[in-house]
């Protein structure tokens, strides 16, 4: 059951939103974390970082690469299917994009000197560096810094921030999508999607096909591994990136206000008291770097504890942040920590008698003892290393990091290869596990049938565990440098298919000073200015946050990276505004699907300009006017120079990143998947993308819940063949249509035992009778 639960839900956050980004409306939909940050912070893809080259720069991008084939998920999902989107970069939908929108997207010329002897030209159409790594976390992303950096900051620590080359990842990027589909969250989907094939069930032989298989254990721990990796990394990330916010436990106080899109709840979040978010902090911190550990636990209830503090951190993230699917695609991952009988509980299947035995047996003892040791470890550590200590005068409970950046690191490179050794431990014990199992199937056939699957997917399973400590060991230069070169061997030889990835969400936090928002503004006179409002990112400081989980709008989230930096540090802002000037409908429907909300409908506008604004959350003690506003603003400076069509300054703008218009490249008009994407598009052009997500998320749970009833036994009287349920019996009202026959049949064989001893007793009492009568 639980095997079945976690396959339906992998296979419907793959698939949703590749349906969704046939919507036209929005690009997608996809995940982000805890708190805001630059790139790498907010989840852009991680870069392999190796120590020889500047900090931040991959070696993937020093090296050619083969074609850019295996980036088609990406392409199929996304850039196929939005127009908008490929306008805004000059893709033709369902076309890969010229070589020359691709190389030219960064000149040289802007780069810092540091990192110009380093990038090179790509020797051919579609070559670039692995996506597995990419670029795109390469830059803070974001915040336009190095990852492991301050934002603004290379590697002199004193680079301005809009000088940090954040385009160099687009310039080389093989994925079709670029900046729009290069988030850590599309990366995790991606390798979640390659797990939920190997946690699939196999049914080759359907007669005698079971829900149940031998080996399901050892794939189950490749989900919890990658669980795993993806949470303790986040954890270690913020304080190895020596955030002052994440080490001073304010992070949150910042959180609320400037993530990419908050929600309501985050107004509120924002105006509790600094005691509480500091607390939240070290809970953060413990969930993410010390409940992990409990993964691999053998006791159940500690691995328990372990979901439920999961589960509990991305309900908290997705109540106070619209961060696609990303939170419900780690709730799942935290399925692997459950098993059938905790499953069956949920369901009301539970066979299992929860009876108290006394006095308990000594495994029962020295179980309940080692569990209250690990919670008792987990609070001691919690107070010893945060400081906690109540303040009697105020009434709150105060909190501070009590270790150092140095005592940090040496802990951290102390436990990485140990823990290595864990999920080593932990998965061998599963695949023996796994083998006794195939050991006992009966019969001689179906005993070799389940070996020959556990040795298939015990092999995977070493595999894909070996590969993924590269990119784990990444948390520490020195553990990675002592893997076996082999494995390093190993990753390099599949690293471009994206089945294993580094994973560090939300290191840095941004908006300090205020949450910086880019302000569109058209005119047709130059005289009167009318602001552009978005659907999701704020604009209006009286509209409220919107709900848009588990839809990420990628345009949106692309405006709150670009406000971060210099406008040339996006070059896809210049091709944005061209295409409003141009009035591209498919460009307008990625700002306002409702084009009464759109104030150039009619017309185009002549003139469009951009404004930086700083935005907070308004305070819960504002009265008069401010009391019904959500945001207060504050005007910082011009973002982008007032342009029309024909420009100068936007044509060099265009010219310069190779984004002008060119002939479309010619496609064959009997393409199957063009014309299936554009149909879609076309059905769901006039809804949005929270609401065509959720309707194919309830058309699937209704999928279910039919499936579920129809297996249900049919009422009525029973067949002729067998008796019906004797007064006090207990009568089947339940259960799948298998226990049911398996019920028929031991009831069949009862009547027909109850028959025989009744035919013997008769042919016994035969003779006897007719003695009698003589």
């Amino acid at each position: 059951m639980c095997r079945e639960i976690l396959a339906l839900l992998f296979l419907l956050l793959l698939l949703l939103p590749s349906v969704l980004s046939a919507s036209g409306a929005q690009p997608g939909a996809v995940p982000g974390g805890a708190a805001p940050c630059s790139g790498a912070a907010w989840g852009r893809a991680r870069p392999r970082p190796v120590p020889v080259l500047p900090p931040g720069l991959p070696r993937s991008c020093c090296r050619p690469r083969g074609r850019a084939w295996s980036s088609a998920p990406a392409w199929s999902r996304s850039w196929a299917a939005v127009p908008g989107a490929a306008a805004l970069q000059h893709v033709r939908p369902g076309s890969i994009p010229p070589p020359s929108s691709l190389l030219h997207l960064t000149p040289r010329a802007a780069l810092p000197p540091w990192h110009r002897g380093v990038l090179r030209p790509l020797p051919r159409a579609g070559a670039g560096p692995r996506p597995a790594s990419g670029l795109a976390g390469c830059w803070g992303g974001a915040g336009g810094a190095p990852c492991g950096q301050g934002a603004g900051e290379g590697p002199g620590g004193k680079t301005p921030q809009h000088r940090a080359p954040r385009p160099a990842h687009r310039s080389l990027s093989p994925q079709v999508g670029q900046v729009f589909l290069y988030f850590q969250w599309d990366s995790l989907l991606l390798e979640a999607g390659f797990l939920g094939v190997l946690v699939a069930p196999l049914r080759l032989f359907k007669w005698r096909s079971t829900v149940w298989r031998a080996h399901d254990g050892v794939t189950f721990w490749l989900v919890r591994w990658l669980l795993f990796r993806l949470m303790f990394a986040s954890g270690v990330v913020k304080l190895t990136s020596r955030c002052p916010t994440w080490w001073g436990l304010t992070a949150l106080t910042y959180h609320y206000e400037t993530q990419c899109i908050p929600t309501p709840a985050a107004w509120f979040a924002h105006q509790l008291p600094v005691w509480f978010q500091k607390l939240s902090v070290v809970a953060t911190y413990v969930i993410e770097i010390a409940v992990p550990l409990l993964f691999f636990a053998p006791i159940r209830r500690l691995r328990l504890f372990a979901f439920y503090c999961q589960v509990l951190l991305q309900v908290l993230i997705i109540l106070t942040g619209n961060y696609n699917f990303f939170n419900a695609l780690t709730i799942v991952l935290a399925f692997s920590l459950l098993d059938e009988e905790h499953v069956a509980y949920w369901l009301g299947r539970s066979k299992k008698k929860h009876g108290s035995s006394w006095p308990p047996s000594f495994l029962a003892f020295l179980s309940t003892l080692l569990e209250l040791a690990a919670y008792a470890l987990l609070l001691y550590w919690s107070v010893q290393h945060f400081g906690l200590e109540i303040d009697w005068e105020k009434k709150v409970l105060e909190s501070k990091v009590a270790f150092t950046y140095h005592e940090f690191t040496q802990w951290l490179r102390a436990v990485t290869l140990p823990l290595v050794g864990l999920g080593f431990l932990s998965l061998s014990w599963e695949i023996l596990s796994a083998l006794y199992r195939c050991v006992c199937v009966r019969g001689c056939f179906w005993k070799l049938w389940a070996l020959l699957q556990w040795a298939v997917f015990a092999t995977a399973a070493v595999g894909v565990f070996a590969v993924s400590l590269v990119p784990f060991t990444y948390i520490d230069y020195e553990s990675n440098g002592k893997l076996w070169p082999g494995i390093h061997h190993m990753f390099n030889a599949v690293e471009r298919f994206q089945v294993v990835n580094s994973y560090g969400l939300f290191r840095r936090m941004t908006g300090v000073g205020g949450r910086p928002e880019v302000v569109l503004e058209g005119s047709y006179d130059k005289q009167t200015w009318t602001e552009i409002e978005f659907m999701y990112k704020p604009g209006n400081v009286s509209a409220a946050p919107p709900l848009v989980a588990p839809h990420q709008p990628r345009l949106d989230w692309q405006m709150w990276f670009a406000a971060l930096g210099h406008h040339s540090s996006s070059p896809w802002f210049a091709s944005f505004v061209h295409r409003l000037l141009q009035g591209k409908k498919d460009v307008i429907r990625l700002v306002q699907l409702d084009e009464a909300k759109y104030p150039f409908s009619a017309q185009p506008p002549t003139y469009i300009r951009a404004q930086l604004y700083k935005y907070w959350f308004t305070g819960s003690a504002e009265t008069g006017e401010g009391a019904t506003r959500w945001w207060r603003r504050q005007h910082v400076q011009e973002f982008f120079p007032t342009v029309s069509l024909g420009d100068p300054t936007l044509e060099n703008l265009l010219a310069q990143h190779g984004l002008k218009d060119k002939a479309p490249p010619k496609r064959p008009a009997t393409t199957f998947l063009p014309w299936l994407l554009e149909s879609i598009r076309r059905l769901s052009l006039p809804y949005s993308g929270p609401a065509v997500l959720w309707s194919l998320y309830l058309v699937a749970a209704s999928a279910c819940l039919l499936r579920a009833l129809g297996r249900r036994p049919r009422g009525g009287a029973p067949p002729a063949r067998h008796k019906g349920p004797k007064r006090g019996d207990p009568v089947d009202r339940g259960g799948d249509e298998k226990n049911g026959q398996v019920r028929r049949k031991e009831a069949k064989e009862a009547e027909e035992k109850g028959e025989g001893r009744a035919r013997g007793a008769a042919d016994s009492e035969g003779p006897r009778s007719t003695k009698k009568k003589k």
